[in-house]
């Protein structure tokens, strides 16, 4: 299993906060919050998002039919 990251655990928190879980976020420079040093790693990890390629002049006769 693949281990989950930086971005997402705190997704998965402001999720619970929201739905009211009575968690709160830690403030910037608090105990156990993320440093600026964990937010450049996860950076550096983080899964490139997908582009769109663009439609050549085949696949666009395709869709007019």
């Amino acid at each position: 299993m693949a281990v989950r990251g930086l971005y997402s655990n705190i997704a998965d928190k402001v999720r619970r906060i929201k739905a009211g879980s009575g968690e709160t976020m830690r403030k910037k420079g608090d105990a156990g919050a993320p440093t600026n040093k964990a937010f450049k790693q996860a950076a550096k990890t983080a899964k490139k998002p997908a582009t769109k390629k663009p439609a050549t002049k085949k696949s666009a006769k395709k869709r007019s039919k």
